[in-house]
């Protein structure tokens, strides 16, 4: 029960403390990326009580909260890096800017054979045109 309570406090800090900065940048990923993992955990966590209250007794497996909260993590933090996805040189209002390309896994269906594969895609180049 203590480490429930440590972990809402720790949590609760954190929230108040992510609320309170201001981010003047005009891309700022690393806040988008934090933000998806926060609310991907705090959903989790939520699935995990759920899924805690049809147990026989539910505070025999408090765990499940813990195992919701830290795989909504892992998927609001992959969910963040793909939807912040950058490509290898993005050409934006006349300024080249050169980052990691991300690499995105993406399942393709072949239409002769009907087979399903997996591809990985990187984006090059992405530029607006004015």
């Amino acid at each position: 029960m203590k480490k429930i309570l440590r972990i809402i406090s720790l949590m609760t800090v954190v929230s108040m403390l992510s609320m309170s900065t201001s981010a003047f940048a005009d891309d700022n990923t690393f806040k988008e990326i934090f933000q998806d993992a926060f609310y991907g955990g705090a959903a989790g966590a939520l699935v995990g009580a759920a899924f805690m209250a049809f147990a026989k007794k539910p505070a025999d497996h408090l765990e499940n909260m813990g195992y919701g909260a830290a795989a909504g993590i892992l998927v609001g933090a992959a969910y963040g890096v793909t939807k912040s996805a950058r490509s290898l040189a993005e050409i934006s209002n006349g300024r080249v800017r050169i980052a990691m390309p991300t690499i995105i896994p993406d399942l393709t269906e072949s239409p002769v054979t009907r087979q399903t594969a997996i591809t990985w895609r990187a984006e090059l180049l992405r530029g607006t045109f004015n």
